[in-house]
């Protein structure tokens, strides 16, 4: 509760008066109920478990199995938002600039959920394959052909989802649905 002292007598009088006097005779009208909220979706990645989590309004909602990015090209840990949504996408090879088409051998599957611009380009190497990627490289979350991927450490930072899981989550974010990913 916040007190104000009155500045002087005669504002004290009138505060006085003010309070004391009757409220306007006028009938009570409802005022139109204030719509509720819209629910408030968030993503969370477990990257060591493999794990996806859709929250709303903080509570799961669902939870996916996933890739993640190999030694060498690990999904980015941190605090992002969702910056792009693709139906049907197309990929273009990050080293080689070669556009694969949408279908069943795009290696995106059928839905692309960007949440990451990184345009200081990337490098790496996980034992057996160097890549260097100069420019701005884009990383989230996408179908896959490759069912048995999901789960593993495979991917060059992209988060793998089944395709029928990919289509589901597609339904349950939107550009600037927060995205957490932890260890």
């Amino acid at each position: 509760m916040l007190v104000v002292a009155p500045a002087s007598a005669e504002a004290a009088s009138r505060l006085k008066w003010t309070l004391s006097s009757p409220a306007p005779s006028s009938p009570l009208t409802p005022s139109p109920a204030l719509p509720s909220p819209a629910p408030t979706s968030s993503l969370v990645l477990f990257r060591a478990q493999r794990q996806l989590l859709v929250l709303e309004n903080g509570r799961e909602l669902r939870r996916f199995p996933v890739a993640v990015g190999m030694p060498g090209w690990e999904t980015p840990l941190g605090r992002f938002e969702v910056i792009e949504m693709r139906a049907n996408p197309e990929w273009e090879h990050p080293a080689t600039g070669q556009v694969v088409p949408a279908g069943p051998n795009n290696p995106l599957g059928s839905r692309w959920i960007g949440f990451l611009r990184d345009c200081q380009g990337r490098s790496g190497f996980n034992g057996q394959q160097h890549l260097e990627v100069k420019g701005c490289v884009t990383v989230g979350f996408h179908g896959t052909p490759q069912r048995v991927s999901v789960g593993q450490a495979v991917s060059h930072g992209c988060v793998r989802l089944l395709d029928e899981n990919v289509q589901d989550l597609f339904q349950l974010v939107e550009v600037g649905t927060m995205v957490t990913v932890l260890p």
